[in-house]
């Protein structure tokens, strides 16, 4: 008797076992192909109802255990008068503030999904709304940072108020962004200006020469090599260089100046980079804040939206991921364990 019960409890913990895994199968194989169309998701947050969440949860925390009862009454009070006063303005706008963000690296690589990011809001927006971006870079490479300027004056020509609030930096190619917006602000040790070309060449010919090394370099067209790696470097081709980028200094000024006509551009196309205070007497910001401070001041008066578009990963690599964090945070816990053990008493 005592053996068929053994039997048969090994058999229902096999079947569990092997009907579990079908299913995850099935779970894996379904969402591998809902994902197999759509490789990015639009990702939408009420910031409004984050902030108040967040400022409920704070209160009730701060409140005495005998009065949360009557805390959450009033809290749902608060929530049927709001749906009341939503329902009287179902006819009237309210506005809309978009929020997008571009975190630039040297080749403005997030270019492509911020224009994807401005055409939504740009075809979502109604007359009235603002689009506010969240702006940080040091700059980079001259046509990506032109692209991403580009993609900003597509709001305006969408009829759109815009505003670039700049928390840590905005230099030399992501200043040239930043400037194209209707109203600019930063933090005030945000680091803002650089308005100036950069390059730089090694040249390796006179060790190449020691060691009796020839390079030939074969081109087509008067200027198509003006300096190189490995050749000799001839005083024309450098002028050369220098005309170029001083022509490129003088497409980022016209830029610049036009977009914020009242700055004194040759005072500031010095290459030179100021803090936010700095920045605003000089007149390359028209305000001190934080792009926080800016986006909370908003929600009285408007909806505050934010809006992204994010990589969907397949499932076998979220999966990845999610082994590799956890341990990743198993050692990290073990290591912060280890060492708080040497001040424990023993």
């Amino acid at each position: 008797m005592n053996e068929w019960l053994m039997d048969m409890g090994r058999f229902v913990v096999q079947t569990s076992i092997l009907t579990l895994l079908v299913v995850i199968a099935v779970i894996v194989i379904a969402r591998i192909k809902s994902e197999a169309g759509e490789r990015v998701r639009l990702r939408v947050d009420e910031l409004n109802e984050r902030l108040e969440y967040r400022r409920r949860r704070l209160t009730l925390a701060a409140t005495e255990p005998n009065a949360r009862k009557r805390l959450l009454k009033a809290f749902r009070r608060d929530d049927k008068s709001r749906t009341r006063a939503g329902r009287k303005q179902a006819g009237e706008s309210r506005g809309t503030v978009w929020v997008l963000d571009f975190v630039g690296d040297l080749k403005a690589t997030g270019v492509g999904r911020f224009a994807e990011e401005i055409s939504a809001v740009a075809a979502a927006a109604s007359d009235g709304d603002e689009v506010v971006i969240r702006l940080e870079s040091a700059g980079g490479l001259v046509h990506g940072y032109g692209l991403a300027a580009a993609q900003v004056d597509r709001l305006r020509e969408a009829g759109l108020s815009t505003t670039i609030c700049v928390d840590k930096v905005a230099a030399s190619g992501g200043y040239l962004m930043a400037c194209a917006a209707d109203h600019l602000r930063a933090a005030p040790f945000a680091v803002l200006g650089s308005i100036g070309v950069v390059a730089q060449l090694p040249n390796v010919h006179r060790l190449l020469k020691r060691h009796d090394v020839d390079f030939e370099l074969l081109t087509a067209g008067e200027y198509k090599r003006t300096l190189t790696v490995f050749g000799e470097n001839t005083e024309e081709g450098r002028e050369k260089f220098q005309s170029d980028l001083e022509h490129i200094h003088d497409l980022f000024k016209r830029h610049v100046a036009e977009r914020r006509p009242t700055l004194d551009i040759e005072a500031v196309a010095t290459g030179e980079v100021w803090y936010g205070r700095d920045a605003l007497e000089k007149g390359l910001v028209d305000a001190l804040g934080t792009s926080e401070a800016y986006l909370v001041a908003r929600m009285e008066e408007a909806r505050v939206v934010s809006v992204r578009l994010e990589a969907r990963h397949p499932m076998g690599k979220r999966l990845g991921m999610a082994v590799k964090e956890g341990v990743e945070g198993g050692v990290e816990r073990l290591l912060e364990r280890l060492d708080a053990s040497r001040w424990e008493k023993r």
